[in-house]
């Protein structure tokens, strides 16, 4: 049965490692995403990784490739493990990823959401997925400031826009 996995890359190396795997009969999903970057003073849409060094990947390691034959592909450091065996990424949150890049291929203006300065926003994912939190300001443009009731306290932290979603 094909499992997902998560596979760690060197960097600048994603696109070659999923050329490599593909021709092993390894499905692989690379999400990108379109960002206005300022290119020799003009700005430009470009497509950047959503997971910088990082592919999703999808075999049956008991009737393909083996772990080891999908570890040795050019270009691919380890899979990401918990314990010794590498852990097996849920299928749903693959599709998840695919129906957001779609989403931001179709509609980009929908990706970036804007919160409003004590807005309460629910963290989705990442090490305080979950948790509730209130939006404090932008920190950048990919990241923004949350404050976190902790212990009794409210404490700033940093977090991916991404990883945001606007509390019902």
């Amino acid at each position: 049965m094909k499992r997902w996995y998560l596979l760690y890359c060197k960097r600048g190396d994603q696109k070659r490692a999923q050329q490599h795997l593909e021709n092993q009969g390894v499905e692989c999903f690379y999400p990108q995403i379109d960002v206005k970057k300022v290119v020799r003073g003009k700005e430009k849409q470009v497509k950047e990784p959503l997971f910088p060094s990082y592919i999703f990947v999808r075999f049956d390691y008991e009737q393909g490739p083996s772990f080891t034959t999908v570890r040795s592909t050019r270009g691919v450091v380890d899979f990401i493990k918990f314990g010794a065996r590498p852990h097996e990424v849920q299928g749903d949150l693959v599709y998840e990823l695919k129906e957001f890049e779609k989403c931001c291929e179709d509609e980009p203006e929908e990706c970036c959401v804007e919160f409003e300065s004590g807005q309460v926003v629910k963290i989705n994912s990442g090490q305080f997925a979950g948790v509730e939190a209130i939006f404090h300001q932008k920190d950048g443009e990919a990241r923004s400031i949350m404050l976190v009731k902790m212990i009794s306290k409210v404490v700033p932290i940093s977090i991916e826009n991404e990883a945001l979603q606007a509390h019902a």
